[in-house]
Formats: structure tokens, C-alpha cells, sequence
């Protein structure tokens, strides 16, 4: 890839946040990348897979601050790709996983851009596995559902999602309080076992266990910033059985060891 081929756009999923869950098609999109358009939540060491001279340009998102406008990354994207430019659109997780990039290519689509979607480790099943929580299993879960607090247009069904065996809610931080109370009054029992798990498989992970009914006092007791994701479900009882796993999330040590970087010019 270089800037004298026809400009395209790669939506990449960066993973959840260790460097080391990068996958190999992103490392070596980002190696070879003119211009990298990215998140918040990307790890720096993600963006050392960079080419040295690549062009960084950051439109991150966060909730009660400033914001790049979605409508002004589609047009910067586009942009991009049209002076020529090989572009690495990084989003945290997966891009389809409430990432918004389902707009990005739609976007991208409207405007005959050519593209690809490259999809990463979502923090789905990676954050709780990180928590030493698996999201089944055998005699205490047999399905699982994820949703997101945050929906600018829709309201959660809670009936629904109170219902799951195993609830995972993204970015459930500052949504917290109504989010729990929602859930118990829509029939999930506050005694339900529920962890919190602030910036999962980064350094600082931070896991506070407690009840659907109790969590949000005890993260606002821990302080715990974004992003923090919610495990709801007998699930969470795994977390005290499986306790080397445990210990090693505690000390964030989860990640595997990192290698000689790759795909450097």
C-alpha cells in the first residue's frame, strides 16, 4: 500500500486494548498505512505499529466532553481515500460491535470509496475472560447477551435484557445507577452476582464483584473511570474458582508477554 495506489479505507478493529490482541492483518495494515484515523481507547502501543511516517489523526469520542461529529469522520475518511491514501480506520474492539462501523461503510459505500472491514478481539468476551469471567458456562449459563447503556435513538428493552442468564453492558459508566435500577425493576433479582470491569486487559484493569444491587455504590466507592463493562450473572461466581486467573488480572498481569514489534519499516 502506498499513497500512488487508489485510495482505500480499512475499518480496523484494534482489540480491546493490549497491544498483544492485535491481530496480524491490522498489525500489517497499520505498517504500511498513509493516514491512521483513531479512537480514544487505543492503546499506544497499538499505534507503534504505525509506518514511521504515517499521519495520526485523532477523533476520539467521550461522553460529557468534546466530540468529533460522526458525520465529520465520514467526510474525513472519504477525503482520505481520495487524495489516493491508504487509510486505517482504528476503532477499539471490533468495528461492528458498537463501534458505529456499520455508518463508516455505509458512508463509505455511498460515496464509492473502496473498503474492507477488518475485524478485531471484541471486548465482548475478551474483558470478562480478563475478569477471569467466562461468559458461559456449563450449569450456569448457557447463552449470553450484550448490550449497550448509551443508545442515542432507542431505549434498552429490559424486560428483555433482565431475562438474559448472562448480561454484558458496554459502557455502562455514567448510565450505571439507571441501568441496575432498570434491571431489577424489570424483574432481575438484586442479589444477582455482578462485576465491574474498568479498562479491561489494559495495565490498570480494575474488577469490583458485588449484587445488581449494590454494584453502582461500590464503583462510585472504587472509582472506577472509563470504560468500565458490566457482567451480570451467575457467571460471576467463576471468578472466585478460578482464583490464579483471578489474581493475575488483579495485578494486571492478563496480557501475554509482548514480542518484538512488528511490521516496522
Amino acid at each position: 500500500m502506498s499513497s500512488r495506489t487508489k485510495g482505500c479505507v480499512y475499518l480496523v478493529g484494534a482489540g480491546p486494548g493490549d497491544p498483544s490482541l492485535l491481530t496480524l492483518r491490522a498489525a500489517k495494515l497499520l505498517a504500511s498505512a498513509d493516514t491512521v484515523v483513531h479512537d480514544r481507547l487505543i492503546h499506544p502501543g497499538v499505534l507503534e505499529h504505525a509506518r514511521p511516517h504515517a499521519r495520526l489523526i485523532y477523533v476520539g469520542k467521550e461522553g460529557g466532553g468534546d466530540s468529533v461529529r460522526q458525520e465529520d469522520i465520514h467526510t474525513l475518511l472519504i477525503s482520505q481515500a481520495r487524495l489516493g491514501r491508504a487509510v486505517v480506520r482504528l476503532k477499539g474492539g471490533d468495528p461492528f460491535v458498537f463501534g458505529r462501523g456499520g455508518e463508516e461503510a455505509l458512508a463509505l459505500e455511498e460515496a464509492g470509496v473502496p473498503y474492507e472491514v477488518v475485524p478485531g478481539v471484541s471486548s465482548i468476551a475478551a474483558v470478562p475472560a480478563a475478569a477471569a469471567i467466562p461468559v458461559t458456562h456449563r450449569g450456569l449459563s448457557g447463552s449470553v447477551t450484550f448490550a449497550t447503556a448509551h443508545l442515542a435513538d432507542d431505549i434498552p428493552d429490559w424486560e428483555h435484557l433482565a431475562r438474559s442468564e448472562t448480561l454484558v453492558l458496554f459502557m455502562a459508566g455514567r448510565k450505571l445507577d439507571e441501568a441496575t435500577r432498570a434491571i431489577i425493576a424489570a424483574g432481575k433479582p438484586a442479589a444477582t452476582l455482578t462485576a465491574a470491569v474498568e479498562a479491561g486487559t489494559w495495565e490498570h484493569q480494575r474488577v469490583v464483584e458485588g449484587t445488581l444491587g449494590d454494584i453502582a455504590s461500590r464503583v462510585r466507592e472504587a472509582e472506577l473511570g472509563s470504560p468500565t463493562l458490566l457482567i451480570v450473572g451467575p457467571v460471576v461466581s467463576m471468578r472466585s474458582r478460578l482464583s490464579s486467573l483471578a489474581a493475575q488480572a488483579g495485578a494486571a498481569q492478563f496480557t501475554l508477554p509482548r514480542v518484538a514489534e512488528a511490521g516496522h519499516e
